[in-house]
């Protein structure tokens, strides 16, 4: 089984999520390699041990010609398997079946752990935005408080030339309205004379018409004719 496999394999684990299954695989493996190259010894129990061991300088046989050359001091990486894992392989022990299901709600608690110093650090981060906009709100809401002195001093300003505008205006209302005053009465006496005329005409008309007559009733016959 390569790299690739592994990842698939566990995969199965992560509900089918292999970038995850890949992260995990990779972080183990980065912090084996980090602690044994710094001389750590990394053990995990039932499984094995990673140690880093010291080969001291020796002579060794070069075996294409048979010479006899010096090696120097090197540092190789070793491994121990535990207790458990010898005797899985050996066939003492049994592995448990594996049930996927089981195994991926430890997967999913695992995620959203990692995920709530994610989601704590937004919630403060939203929590420092608020506490660095309130001191604009408090700056904005003086400024309309100090900007509302100066809103009624130009209103009061205003008033006198209101006022002087609507004076200025008075004489020159009063001036029309008198000025109209002739016309008005002009067109009142042409008017009263011109029904004074009129009712003059209807009376002349009705004493020229001649009275009707009205016709002789027919004397009734006499008893002795």
């Amino acid at each position: 089984m390569n790299k690739t496999q592994l990842i698939d394999a566990l995969a199965a684990r992560y509900e089918g999520n292999r970038k995850m299954a890949a992260a995990a695989l990779d972080a183990v493996l980065d912090t084996i390699t980090r602690e044994v190259a710094r001389g750590e010894k990394v053990a995990i129990t039932g499984f094995g041990s990673f140690e880093k061991r010291i080969r001291p300088a020796r002579m060794v046989r070069n075996p294409r010609t048979g010479e006899r050359i010096k090696a120097k001091k090197t540092a190789i990486p070793k491994f121990t398997a535990g207790a458990d894992l010898k005797a899985v392989i050996s066939g003492a022990k049994k592995l448990p079946k594996l049930d996927l299901n089981k195994k991926a709600a430890p997967a999913k608690a695992a995620a959203a752990k990692a995920t709530e110093p994610a989601k704590k650090a937004a919630s403060g981060t939203s929590a420092a935005t608020r506490k660095a906009v309130a001191p604009a709100k408090k700056a904005a809401s003086t400024a309309a408080t100090k900007a509302a002195p100066a809103k009624k001093a130009a209103a009061k300003a205003s008033e006198p030339a209101k006022k002087a505008a609507s004076k200025a205006a008075a004489p020159a209302k009063k001036a029309a309205t008198k000025a109209a005053a002739p016309a008005k009465k002009a067109a009142g006496t042409a008017a009263k004379k011109a029904t004074g005329a009129a009712a003059a005409a209807k009376k002349t008309t009705a004493k020229k018409a001649p009275a009707k007559k009205a016709p002789a009733k027919k004397a009734a016959p006499s008893a002795g004719s």
